[in-house]
């Protein structure tokens, strides 16, 4: 009778190891895995930020599709569920940092992870700049201490937004450079109170209503006279909603640093989106059913914070709103935490300039601090170079959210490529979406497409709302993706490419391992 194996350290019960994910990709373990399950559960709820996206483009769907555009929130759910669902099988095979980058590459290539990943990189950056923008949205209407520059309108409220945004991201550079305890710390703090408040909020909204759902229905009129009629107008107005349910996929970005990921982490992509979709459509319905006036102009100008005041009072209006700062907060830090994973994950693979220094981790404070200083840097840049436009908010944010649509398809289209080919199967025992995987990733492809092209859509009431109308403007989504992703992939192509594969400080010693950089097809 032989002597059984004794098991390496860190191995489970049932012979399967967390680091097996990441010596197929060619890693070796580097990250401390500290996190459990509610801090993934609260990195992906606080990316998502029910709160944040809700009081930040409220105004928004309201001044372009009126009460009814509350129907765009469970289109952009379903749509997004089914982009969750095959990434739930994805984290639950590979649960790795910059997991967009590593599926996309595992999936489609090198090729397509690197324009994957730099388009998810870019958009983390334009994200971080379009989160820190909410401060301008609700500290001023907290108290007008806040509004340091001007009166809060036009190219003041652009200029002003500018200054509390840098101080933001200061802040979250800061925390991310000190490593992931504190920032999972001050996560779950901050989504403990945004979900308490939130919950809290749906009550207090509940117990104003002043009329039916048929409210639901009413249009105000919008899309009169227009090719597309209301269609067109709803459209438009989805802006609000799809800004908000994205990001999920932080909580398998964080799989190197967590426990048990390739259990944990299907379950908290999903835990996230469900939750976010059912308390904020609430706070949505319950808002428009509440607000004394319904017609009043400041519902399409300052939003959800204007029905709060109005509804609950300045006492308990402005605990909430305090509320909303600190999931702005929280978003912001998570958005920055996801960036640093993503930047992390391709410069181990040399594929980013001075990917050595990116991809060093700190030995006192085990996580990678160059990225985090890097990102902050680009995000204020690109808030300073808005400064004075005064439709800063509509513009960074849809790029923001079209990119990172994109990034999202870079992963479900190949993979179902290669589910039509027969190469993908989920692992044993883990999630999996069994004879509905097909379908499934079919529609979260469509709806991807789908939805990128009506976000980048060249309308005046997005890309050119305020000024004279100029076409570089309206088409301005169209010509900043299309010069960062044919610059970018330039870039790769001539330079980065013939430098690609797993940095040798980095690469996993073992049979199983390829440090090649370059993996194939995926493995069952």
């Amino acid at each position: 009778m032989t002597e059984p194996e004794p098991r390496r350290p860190g191995t489970r019960a049932d012979g399967s190891h967390d680091d097996d994910s990441l010596a197929e990709l060619g890693y070796k373990p580097e990250l401390k895995r500290t996190l459990g399950n509610f801090h993934t559960f609260a990195a992906g709820i606080s990316y998502i930020s029910i709160l944040t996206g809700t009081f930040q483009l409220f105004y928004f769907g309201i001044a372009h599709g009126g009460p009814a555009y509350w129907w765009s929130w469970p289109m952009v759910f379903l749509g997004q569920l089914m982009v969750a669902l095959c990434f739930c099988e994805l984290a639950a095979r590979y649960p790795v940092a910059g997991s967009i980058y590593n599926w996309a590459k595992k999936l489609g290539g090198p090729h397509i992870g690197w324009l994957g990943g730099w388009m998810m990189l870019t958009a983390t950056m334009v994200s971080l700049s379009a989160v820190a923008l909410a401060y301008q949205v609700t500290l001023p209407q907290i108290s007008s201490w806040f509004q340091f520059i001007g009166d809060g309108t036009g190219k003041s409220a652009a200029a002003n937004a500018v200054l509390l945004g840098t101080v933001l991201v200061a802040f979250t550079t800061l925390v991310n450079a000190f490593g992931v305890k504190l920032m999972a710390r001050i996560n779950s703090a901050g989504v403990a109170i945004e979900l308490i408040a939130a919950v809290i909020l749906v009550i207090l909204l509940a117990a104003h209503v002043t009329r039916g759902p048929g409210a639901l229905t009413d249009t105000f009129g919008l899309g009169k006279g227009e090719s597309l009629g209301y269609f067109g107008a709803f459209l438009t107005a989805s802006l609000a909603s799809a800004y908000v349910m994205y990001g999920f996929d932080t909580a398998s970005s964080l799989g190197e640093e967590s426990k048990d990921p390739g259990r944990n982490a299907p379950r908290a992509i999903l835990r996230a989106l469900v939750a976010s979709f059912v308390i904020g459509g609430l706070i949505l319905l319950f808002a428009l059913l509440s607000v004394p006036d319904l017609h009043a102009e400041e519902l399409s100008v300052d939003g959800l914070q204007y029905v709060v005041l109005a509804t609950l009072g300045s006492t308990i209006g402005q605990i909430v709103l305090w509320c909303v700062v600190i999931a702005i907060t929280v978003c912001e830090l998570a958005v920055h935490t996801a960036g640093i994973r993503l930047a992390f994950a391709m410069a181990r693979d040399n594929n980013l300039p001075a990917s050595s220094l990116l991809a060093k981790v700190s030995p006192r404070f085990q996580t990678p601090v160059l990225p985090a200083v890097v990102i902050g840097l680009v995000a204020v840049g690109i808030l300073v170079i808005n400064v004075n436009q005064p439709q800063i908010f509509s513009v960074i944010t849809s790029i923001a959210i079209i990119m990172i649509y994109l990034a999202y398809l870079a992963v479900t289209l190949p993979m179902l490529v290669q589910r039509l080919r027969g190469n993908w199967t989920p692992l044993k025992g883990k999630f999996s979406l069994g004879r509905f995987g097909l379908p499934v990733n079919i529609l979260a492809v469509l709806w991807g497409f789908g939805m990128s092209l009506n976000l980048a859509w060249p309308r005046a009431a997005v890309y050119n709302a305020t000024g004279p109308q100029h076409w570089y403007l309206r088409w301005g989504a169209f010509l900043f993706i299309g010069v960062v992703a044919i610059g970018g992939f330039a870039y790769y192509w001539f330079v980065q490419r013939k430098r690609t594969g797993v940095l040798a400080m980095h690469a996993a010693v073992g049979p199983d391992s390829d440090s090649s950089g370059t993996p194939g097809a995926p493995t069952p």
